[in-house]
């Protein structure tokens, strides 16, 4: 517990999925999670569900691409603790729906679908960083996508725009000890996956793992485990893919 003891993460698209998953990781090792999702009430029932288990959370409502409520929000969350130790870029369109070829999505969701993923991340982490600076151990950790590696899709290119922006944060932050890395999950049986993706693609992407097995969301917390922890602590402006070897040698 003692390397998270005290300390603040804040974690967008809190409220299920992933995020919701990082903050129990987080929390269950003495962190305070802030959730930061567009549903408040899905960021309020996840933070209830920890409060029960007395883990220290808390929800706050907000679309990452909101400059000034994000500014807001990384205020609030750093009144906890004094500071931002770390910081979960996490919130994006996904799933079949922002996959579909770009003709079909139409401008209306390419706009809202780079708002999110890739303006979202930029945002974020501007408003994060003054609350960050001073603070040992200090990171960020964007989540990315295999998608970014194949970039089959306007979904991918705006992936692949947070592990170029994972590049350029960590450059520009290097020298004031904040670290900046990125998570590339492939296919994670998630509910909403099991739910939403056709079953050929999800045969496609089976097919092209050299590991013939889920993923699971177990081994995306324990990615970012690794990547925000002190056994990390040399390594920046990376992207750690999490695929099962799919797409290994683009």
């Amino acid at each position: 517990m003692g390397e998270w003891q005290g300390r603040t993460a804040v974690i967008t698209g809190g409220g299920r999925g992933f995020g919701k998953a990082f903050a129990e990781a987080l929390c269950a090792r003495g962190a305070h999670a802030v959730l930061v999702d567009l549903d408040g009430q899905a960021g309020e029932q996840a933070a209830a569900e920890l409060a029960l288990r007395q883990l220290s959370a808390q929800a706050l409502q907000g679309d990452v691409a909101d400059e000034a409520r994000m500014a807001e929000v990384m205020e609030l969350a750093a009144a906890r603790n004094g500071g931002i130790d770390l910081l979960i870029n996490n919130a994006g369109l996904h799933s079949d729906e922002y996959g579909q070829p770009t003709r079909i999505l139409g401008l209306a969701k390419i706009r809202r679908l780079f708002d999110v993923n890739v303006m979202g991340t930029v945002t974020c982490t501007l408003a994060a960083i003054p609350h960050m600076q001073g603070r040992a151990g200090a990171n960020v950790v964007n989540i990315a996508s295999m998608a970014a590696h194949l970039c089959g899709s306007a979904y991918g290119v705006s992936k692949l725009a947070v592990s170029g922006l994972t590049i350029t944060f960590a450059s520009e932050l290097g020298g004031e000890g904040i670290r900046v890395n990125a998570i590339s999950p492939g296919m994670i049986m998630t509910e909403t996956i099991k739910a939403e993706l056709p079953p050929a693609t999800m045969d496609f992407v089976r097919r092209g793992q050299a590991l013939k097995t889920d993923g699971a969301e177990t081994d995306i917390v324990a990615a970012m485990l690794y990547r925000s922890g002190n056994g990390a602590r040399f390594v920046t402006g990376e992207t750690l893919r999490v695929t099962g070897g799919m797409g290994a040698g683009i």
